[in-house]
């Protein structure tokens, strides 16, 4: 069962926001989790390091300072989780960016297409949470 934390949501999404208007505002870029790492990987390399490095390491510092501990585990074996990655990086191909480049800073600038994406996005999200809790009998 999913656990109800509206104070620490919100204040990952203040967070993320801040991070997302800094980018902006300082290097005048999207913070599109699969744009900076594409740009990784081709070349593009310095701050999008940065972005990438803070992206994994904020959390891991936060929990070690709370003593908060957060598992990390998923019920899927390795090869779903590695064919789910391949298919999120083909659906990401297609639709022309990623959750966060589409929801995030896509709806923030009132982008047609993102705005689009999202409500997919969302609409399939729902449809297949509804699908395996209640269809399939999943957890």
């Amino acid at each position: 069962m999913t656990e109800f934390t509206p104070w620490a949501s919100l204040a990952g999404g203040a967070l993320i926001g801040l991070a997302v208007v800094l980018l902006m505002a300082l290097h005048g870029r999207i913070a599109g989790m699969t744009g900076v790492l594409t740009g990784v990987l081709t070349g593009e390399r310095g701050w999008r390091l940065a972005f990438l490095a803070g992206a994994v390491l904020a959390p891991l510092l936060i929990t070690r300072v709370l003593g908060a501990e957060v598992p990390f585990a998923s019920p899927a074996g390795w090869p779903w989780i590695l064919v789910s990655g391949l298919l999120v990086g083909i659906g990401v191909t297609f639709g022309g960016g990623c959750t966060s480049g589409h929801g995030i800073c896509g709806n923030a600038r009132l982008s047609k297409r993102s705005i689009l994406a999202t409500i997919c996005f969302m609409l399939s999200a729902g449809v297949t949470v509804y699908g395996i809790r209640h269809l399939i009998g999943g957890l």
